[in-house]
């Protein structure tokens, strides 16, 4: 802090300082004795902690010229402005307090002030309430002053995707899949952190997070699958069916790296990037365990329609891994995923779940 600004401060702190022992002069004794010394005590209280944050004002603008966002006539111009803040502030706030003391000298101990500050009026004395054991009160006045985080590099936000889901099988084309490609989808819900990877540069991200997968796959052709001992395979339903679906359910953990623009915006106790409305590509993968399988078959049998469902198949692959991408326009972007561990740890033919949908990043 430079001289002027020492000066600016000082002075404007010893004016208010006088004008609170002024005020503090006429001050008489009352019912609320004690809660009127508490107030007294607050003062001083307000006086270190505007001081303290008019400190950390300075240490913020002062980083700011350190990294070369400002120069340093601007940032004395910044700490002037700060130094004439703070010291409003504790007039402000002083005058609040006398404010206070007047109201408890002209009233009786039915006004008190609680430990946050707000004022509580009793309505009538001595009436307790029965489900707390406490006396009516009504409470009145504001709550501390937020200050944010200069550059905050870490963010967090929902993930949300949705999409078509098919499975990849060894010697065959998609085109010969024995899955419907209508009804067969995913779906991945999940919360991701987005970290800064440059200390002046918001160009590369890195994402991690915690997702569950649902890969559903739609069979046709009177088919569904069955355990043979060790092995899965695909075999015909002995009755008519109308529906045979398999599903999994996958917990995975996802880190993407993620590229694009971002806008920088400047306040003046802190800064952040924002990519809103702006291009990002993702490339990266997953690994987890699968947690749950489940297929359910309708059928047509007597003269009745029927369900029937298999659970926890044994076979399924308990760990699950694979590669996945997105490329968004702000929030919302074209979303890929390919998993390289089969479906199946023993099968005629290794198969492998590939889906492509919309995926939603709440950031």
């Amino acid at each position: 802090m430079n001289t002027i600004t020492k000066i600016t401060v000082a002075f404007i702190l010893l004016l208010v300082s006088e004008v609170s022992i002024a005020q503090e002069t006429v001050v008489k004794d009352s019912l609320n004795t004690e809660e009127i010394k508490m107030l007294k005590a607050e003062k001083e209280a307000v006086r270190a902690e505007e001081k303290e944050l008019l400190r950390q004002d300075v240490e913020a603008i002062n980083n700011k010229i350190d990294a070369g966002y400002i120069t340093q006539e601007e940032g004395e111009i910044l700490k002037q402005n700060a130094a004439k803040k703070r010291a409003l502030n504790i007039a402000n706030r002083e005058t609040i307090i006398d404010n206070k003391i007047d109201l408890l000298k002209r009233n009786d101990e039915s006004y008190t002030f609680g430990e946050d500050g707000l004022i509580t009026i009793r309505i009538g004395k001595g009436i307790v309430s029965e489900s707390t054991n406490e006396e009516t009160s009504i409470q009145i006045g504001a709550r501390a002053e937020y200050s944010p985080i200069y550059d905050k590099r870490t963010t967090s936000d929902l993930v949300f995707a949705i999409g078509f889901n098919n499975a990849l099988i060894e010697g065959e084309s998609l085109g010969d899949s024995p899955y419907k490609l209508g009804g067969s989808g995913f779906v991945e819900l999940g919360w991701a952190w987005k970290t800064r990877v440059f200390e002046n540069s918001n160009a590369l991200r890195l994402k991690y997070g915690v997702s569950m997968q649902w890969n559903k796959l739609n069979i046709k052709d009177n088919m569904y699958f069955a355990e043979r001992g060790d092995l899965v395979i695909l075999e015909e339903y002995p009755f008519d069916v109308k529906k045979s679906k398999f599903r999994t359910t996958n917990l995975v953990f996802p880190v993407h790296f993620e590229f694009g623009p971002s806008k920088k915006i400047e306040h003046e106790d802190y800064f952040r990037y924002s990519t809103h409305k702006k291009f990002k590509f993702g490339i990266g993968g997953y690994g987890g365990f699968n947690i749950a399988s489940l297929q359910k078959v309708k059928f047509y049998e007597d003269g009745s329609n029927q369900k029937k469902k298999y659970k926890n198949y044994e076979a399924v692959n308990s760990f699950v891994y694979g590669v996945s991408s997105y490329m968004a326009l702000g929030s919302v972007g074209v979303y890929f995923k390919y998993d390289l561990s089969p479906i199946f740890r023993h099968q005629e033919f290794d198969q492998n779940n590939i889906s492509l949908g919309i995926r939603f990043d709440m950031d």
